[in-house]
């Protein structure tokens, strides 16, 4: 689909929205609220949505510029105050997305989501298809007690580990990641607003059509009454994006996962090789220390790594006095030719891939740099076995470039210089720490950052203590998410301006200008005009219908206007429906409740602004993947009201 048919079909619904509203007559087989006058302010408003929409489309300009003209054109047009302009910058969704991103960016920073990728990895192992689901299930799950924007923002950084190490690319985890965090908030009667909302709602409609329902007591919704709907909606998006997700997800190559730079490639490989390799010492080798080994010199390779099955215990930058023994394994860095002469002649058989040392030799967690030797380097006129190299610095050196001149033979007994290039092998952190002592300059700015894995605890409590003020206390979201956000800083998980840093302000700018569009949509009467326009063309229609009509007008509004204004301006709307046509008001309200999360088209929604600047999706690719979530979702929704919930047709 490309991206002037996916404009015209927007443009083709909404003008099909519009004809109706503007040009049916009024049925009287509903007694409905009277159609609103169709007022110059509505026409505006519908015009500037569809400008909006355009723009997400053609991408004239960055999604972020968008929602800041929002912020500018609707004041000036007096379709809302300036007040209400800027409001969504200090809403309760954009504060809460500002407090939970730097939660999640306090866990990762500790090591926290490194602990749960690695279980990911573990459980789905490096199939692509598994990893999206199990990510997405857990995220979905999570969301049915958490908001799904909290639960979306705080697995990111985890997905992106994950993205990194195995070589998946991001966007083919983070749309069905935030696709079943909306769904997932249907799993439970607290997982999204409009839910929460919902028997609030019931009941003053209730109360004030007392008269009309014979007097009957109301019987509010229970936590898990729509258990069974959100399990079945969040496991048919896992499985539509497990059987289709190669098609209709962005096909977009994986970035570079290697551990060297273009640059650093460009210089090195061809003399040293590209990645390590793994290999198994059989079970009759004699043990011997890497020292006697001679491995260096004779194949002009590097031992970087060995593992001990018997202890499951992992040596990254092996000294010359390690042994390696019978049935270890055995990391090395050198060119393919030369690794597997080694591996010939002295009987270890080479893997295909790494096993043992897949996470720890990922992009994600260690790299291959070069650094430059300073004239005032305390490694000036010494040799890297004289300052035990390896030992102090847990790095291992790969070659020396003196003068232009790549060396990997008994590089360790060389006298050193300043402006001798060193290529070293190491987890970030090593090299974040190295930088820090200022013996070497590297030529580019290092990856990964200096981990604090002894803040894990602290930032887990303070996830722990939002969670509890949210879920425990009924504390505001923003403000209980605020107040884990605090704690990162205050315990000095992070410091205020590492805070600051991990804010997609993008993202922020973006929902900031989508939710004064979504207010002007309701205030200015034009939500309540195309609700009321399309309810007065149904005529008499059966139960089931009724309920698939009012899941297509909750499913369109939740697009252009909040989920929890679509909520409240149809509960009673679809209510009286239900109770002209004979059918349960009950289920009618619970449809408007479900299909308020049915919001996957467009980037409007909070969780999908989210994941649109990481993931690096356009309009277009939420238009080729949301299409056929909205029809799966309505039709899984259907079935699940006529063969659970009883609907009749």
């Amino acid at each position: 689909m490309n991206k002037r048919l996916a404009g015209g079909l927007i443009g083709l619904f909404i003008f099909v929205t519009l004809f109706l509203a503007a040009n049916v007559a009024l049925s009287a087989d509903v007694a409905v609220a009277p159609r609103p006058e169709l007022t110059t302010q509505i026409m505006v408003v519908m015009g500037v949505l569809l400008f909006a929409i355009l723009l997400f489309i053609f991408e004239w300009v960055r999604v972020d510029v968008v929602g800041i003209m929002m912020m500018v054109i609707l004041p000036l047009l007096g379709l809302v105050t300036p007040k209400q302009a800027i409001s969504g910058l200090s809403s309760n969704a954009v504060v809460s997305i500002i407090a939970v991103i730097i939660i999640g960016a306090g866990l990762d920073k500790t090591g926290v989501m490194n602990i749960l990728a690695r279980q990911i990895i573990k459980l789905a192992g490096k199939s692509e298809t598994r990893i999206m689901a199990l990510i997405a299930a857990t995220v979905g799950l999570i969301s049915s007690f958490m908001q799904n924007i909290g639960a979306a923002a705080l697995f990111m950084p985890a997905a992106s580990r994950i993205s990194k190490q195995l070589g998946v690319p991001i966007s083919r985890i983070l749309m069905p990641m935030g696709f079943c965090a909306i769904i997932g908030g249907c799993i439970t009667l607290v997982g999204s607003s409009p839910l929460i909302l919902l028997n609030d709602l019931m009941e003053s409609w209730w109360n004030n059509n007392m008269s009309l329902l014979g007097g009957k007591a109301f019987e509010p919704f229970g936590l898990f009454t729509v258990t069974p709907m959100g399990l079945a909606l969040l496991a048919a998006g896992i499985l539509y994006f497990a059987l289709l997700g190669r098609w209709i997800l962005p096909a977009k190559e994986a970035k570079d996962t290697g551990l060297m730079s273009k640059q650093v490639e460009s210089l090195y490989s061809i003399r040293v090789g590209k990645r390590p390799f793994e290999l198994e010492v059989p079970q009759d080798w004699k043990p011997k220390t890497i020292d006697e080994l001679n491995f260096r010199p004779e194949y002009r390779a590097t031992i970087v790594g060995i593992f001990k099955p018997k202890n499951k215990k992992l040596v990254l930058s092996p000294i010359r006095e390690d042994v390696i023994e019978p049935g270890d394994d055995v990391a090395v860095f050198g060119r393919q030719e030369d690794v597997e002469r080694a591996a010939r002649e002295m009987g270890w058989h080479l893997k295909d891939d790494l096993e043992f040392f897949a996470e720890m030799l990922s992009p994600n967690n260690c790299g291959i740099v070069e650094a430059v030797i300073p004239p005032n380097s305390k490694l000036v006129g010494t040799t890297l076995r004289e300052l035990h190299f390896r030992k102090t610095f847990g790095v291992n050196p790969i070659a020396l470039n003196k003068g232009g001149k790549i060396i990997r033979r008994n590089i360790s007994k060389m006298k050193l210089k300043a402006g001798d290039g060193i290529l070293l092998l190491g987890p970030w952190e090593k090299f974040h720490f190295l930088k820090k002592k200022g013996i070497l300059l590297f030529t580019e700015d290092l990856k990964g950052e200096l981990m604090r894995p002894e803040k894990a605890l602290p930032a887990v409590a303070c996830l722990v203590l939002a969670l509890v003020l949210a879920l425990g206390f009924h504390v505001q979201l923003s403000i209980a998410l605020l107040t884990g956000a605090l704690g990162m800083v205050l315990l000095r998980v992070m410091s205020i301006d590492e805070a600051y840093q991990s804010v997609d302000w993008m993202t922020v700018f973006l929902l900031g200008g989508l939710i004064p569009l979504g207010l002007a949509f309701e205030t200015t009467g034009a939500a309540r005009y195309i609700a009321t326009s399309i309810i007065h063309t149904m005529g008499q229609v059966t139960p089931f219908m009724l309920l698939l009509i009012i899941g297509l007008l909750t499913s369109f509004f939740t697009l252009v206007a909040s989920n929890v204004g679509a909520t409240v301006l149809l509960v009673p709307l679809s209510m009286n429906m239900a109770l002209q046509a004979g059918a349960d008001p009950r289920m009618a309200a619970l449809v408007v409740g479900i299909a308020a999360s049915n919001t996957f088209v467009l980037p409007t929604h909070q969780v999908n602004a989210l994941i649109m600047r990481p993931g690096g999706y356009k309009t277009i690719d939420y238009v080729r993947a949301g299409t056929g979530m909205t029809i799966i979702y309505l039709v899984v929704m259907m079935a699940m009201l006529y063969f659970f919930y009883g609907i009749s047709s």
